[in-house]
């Protein structure tokens, strides 16, 4: 499976981006899907997650209420809207697939990942 991550630059704090997630998986609604951001000399990090089975939606506390994770199983993509942006929003984003599996918070737990696209805001 291979995962296209884009969306990503340079905002400035209170605004918002949209990242989307391209999958090449013929069976991406078997996927549970993953957002992670790691930004410089920290560990990569669980940001949000949607179920494969039933849409279920999960968030990490620090971007509860910003945040909200989709998904279009017609179209293999899943997207990362990102509203009220902070400057420690930035980072690297990334997103990962879990075959079958609960979503997890953690990473190891993915079995595949996108290539992040750089998310940098301002303050």
């Amino acid at each position: 499976v291979q995962l296209q991550a884009s969306g990503g630059g340079l905002v400035q704090a209170g605004g918002s981006l949209r990242l989307s997630c391209a999958a090449s998986a013929r069976t991406f609604s078997s996927y549970a899907m993953g957002w992670f951001r790691q930004a410089p000399g920290k560990e990569r990090e669980f940001v949000a997650g949607i179920s494969w089975s039933d849409g279920s939606t999960y968030y990490a506390d620090s971007v509860k209420g910003r945040f909200t994770i989709s998904r279009d199983n017609a179209k293999n993509t899943v997207c990362l809207q990102m509203n009220s942006l902070k400057p420690e929003d930035t980072a690297n984003y990334y997103c990962a697939a879990r075959y079958r599996g609960a979503v997890s918070h953690n990473k190891l737990t993915y079995d595949f990942w996108g290539q992040g696209t750089q998310v940098t805001v301002s303050s």
